[in-house]
């Protein structure tokens, strides 16, 4: 019976372990804990903290950056990593898809929304005047979290969902056609896509990555949110 108690705490704090390290992370700094405990561990990275204005500042991607800390009922749910120093319209532009570029390549991450930023566009125009966000959305993935056991329960849970959604988002003229082998095989291979796709999601939707461009001045900046959503406001207070 002892032993039986023993295998069960040990599984618990196993679970437990697993949970804290199952959340998005800062360089290798589990977004979580107090304000001032996460502060200390990014002193310890090498940021200097400046309490008069409460930021960060370090290097960070090869930039000078400034690093803020933002928390929920005192719990940290987000860092926020920007430029330290703005840059032209030109430049920005070629970051912004440097970086898109850099988490594509990264097995740590899955795109989930991005696009390239061609060299002809106004982001000036489109920040300014049409409130266009020019963002590029990301989560982080654990080797874990790849494995896809459970895919097919999952996928046998959700299928009529997930069918009905997919049926809704195709064009009319599809709906109602005799669809070619080929047609249908791409429909196939599309909808097999978007199932993967939502089932990673599931797994690691509260471990959000993303980042946009900012404008103040005349200048432009790159603003990186690192986002554990498990400690994000929920409503609980209203």
């Amino acid at each position: 019976m002892k032993r039986i108690l023993v295998l069960g705490m040990a599984l618990m704090l196993s679970a437990a372990t697993f949970a804290q390290k199952n959340i998005t992370q800062f360089m290798g700094i589990p977004i979580d804990g107090t304000k001032s405990a996460m502060i200390q561990k990014l002193k310890a990275k090498g940021f200097k903290y400046n309490a008069t204005d409460d930021v960060l500042s370090g290097q960070f991607n090869g930039r000078n950056v400034l690093l803020r800390v933002v928390t929920n009922n005192n719990k940290v749910y987000r860092i926020i990593v920007s430029d330290e120093v703005g840059t032209t319209e030109g430049e920005i532009k070629i970051r912004f898809n440097t970086l898109c570029n850099q988490f594509d390549n990264n097995r740590k991450y899955i795109g989930f929304y991005h696009f390239e930023i061609s060299s002809d566009e106004d982001v000036s125009y489109g920040i300014s005047v049409l409130n266009k966000r020019y963002e590029a959305d990301f989560y982080q993935i654990s080797d874990k979290e790849k494995d896809t056991t459970g895919f097919f329960q999952w996928f046998s849970e959700n299928l009529l969902d997930v069918y009905t959604s997919f049926y809704n988002r195709l064009p009319d003229n599809l709906k109602h056609k005799d669809l070619s082998s080929e047609e249908q095989d791409s429909l196939i291979e599309i909808l097999e896509s978007e199932l993967l796709m939502n089932f990673f999601l599931q797994k690691i939707s509260h471990k959000s990555v993303w980042f946009m461009i900012s404008e103040s001045y005349g200048y432009y900046y790159i603003n990186i949110f690192y986002d554990n959503v498990l400690n994000m406001a929920n409503g609980e207070d209203l």
